[in-house]
């Protein structure tokens, strides 16, 4: 099968673009995030290719004024992995690695857009940071194999929420590209064996500041070891670029939750201490183990969806097992001090906790989540 692909020096293998692998769970995948120093507004956007699934889907989420607004959209994509537009909802590769833009239209086919459209550019801060690759097994099974590329990055633009200008110029946030293997659309019929418990825990922690950028993720094991872990920090002024040998993290939580409170990260002379905001955001707005729109599930030829989260009764939602709220990022305020020099900012502790993990005192599957 051709494609437009087909006519860029891009090729890996002696098949057409169309065709990645052999693997069903190949995903190649857009993420955006963004908001403003108050955070009055916060929102995100990604954007999924699933060419063993011949699917594309995507989402745009606002945060804004009390309410979590989640427009939906999913496509057959006929192999055509260029074509970045489902329903209302598009990207734009202006320059690579700096300049994107992302607009949703008015789309007149769409049964429930929610009155939420705009015209969006995401600029690029610094370089993008490469993450170790990700690999990880249960038992034979391969269940994760993907690279990710991480930027920071302004935004110009204006949202329009049902006839109510939202300027999102000067906003600041992050944007990310990954791909490789995880799983996605329909759940395998069939589970690794010998089975084993549910666990992951992950922290992503990208932080906007004046002059510098700071990133740092870990994921741990259920004995609290990093199975994949990195930190960098970029000084604008002078172009340096530093990536620490270690980093530890210190995470308090709320009370009877898994809702992280405070966190430091400490490592050969930096010091990152984040101070969340209030309000959440919840992934399950871009399709982040959602029931219904889970990434890479199939929706028919063309479907766009729209709906909103209550954020005052959100948290009560997941205690009662509203499990894909679980999921979340939450701006904070950041307190960043590099060999002497003080920077502050904002920066977004993105947070996954599932199953056991030891230094936080998380012994089961659910326990400090459901009451």
């Amino acid at each position: 099968m051709l494609t437009p692909a087909d006519d860029y020096p891009l090729h890996q293998t002696p098949e057409p673009m169309a065709y990645a692998g052999s693997d069903r769970n190949f995903y190649d995948r857009f993420f955006f995030n963004g908001y403003s120093a108050d955070g009055s507004v916060f929102f995100a956007l990604a954007l999924g290719v699933y060419p063993q699934l011949n699917i594309m889907d995507a989402s745009f989420s606002l945060s804004y004024e009390g309410r979590q607004y989640n427009l939906r959209c999913s496509k057959e994509m006929l192999g055509d992995r260029l074509a970045l537009s489902i329903g209302p909802l598009s990207i734009e590769i202006v320059k690579p690695m700096q300049e994107t833009r992302i607009t949703i239209g008015d789309y007149k086919g769409a049964d429930n857009q929610g009155g939420l459209t705009g015209e969006l550019i995401a600029t690029a801060r610094h370089q993008p940071i490469e993450e170790p690759r990700f690999t990880r097994r249960q038992g034979t099974r391969l269940m994760m194999d993907l690279t990710r590329a991480t930027q920071n990055i302004d935004w110009h633009g204006t949202l329009d929420l049902r006839g109510h200008k939202i300027d999102i110029t000067g906003c600041r946030g992050t944007r990310d590209r990954s791909w490789g293997i995880r799983q996605v659309g329909a759940a395998d019929p069939q589970a690794p064996v010998p089975p084993a418990p549910q666990q992951f825990y992950w922290l992503w922690t990208p932080c906007n500041f004046d002059k510098a950028a700071f990133f740092c993720h870990t994921n741990d094991d259920g004995a609290g070891e990093a199975w994949n872990r990195k930190a960098v920090f970029d000084d604008f002024a002078t172009g340096r670029r530093v990536a620490l040998s270690r980093i530890d993290f210190t995470t308090d939580y709320h009370d009877g939750t898994r809702r992280v409170s405070a966190l430091t990260l400490e490592g050969e002379g930096l010091r990152a201490s984040f101070t969340p905001m209030a309000r959440l955001f919840y992934m399950q707005g871009l399709g982040y183990i959602h029931p219904e729109w889970n990434h890479g599930t199939h929706h028919g030829a063309l479907r766009v969806g729209f709906d909103e989260i209550e954020l005052a009764t959100a948290e009560a939602a997941l205690k009662q097992g509203q499990m894909e709220n679980l999921h979340v990022q939450t701006l904070s305020a950041v307190d960043l001090e590099v060999d002497g020099a003080s920077h502050k900012g904002q920066g977004v502790i993105e947070q996954l906790f599932i199953g056991p993990h030891a230094p936080s005192g998380f012994q089961d599957l659910v326990d400090r989540i459901m009451t």
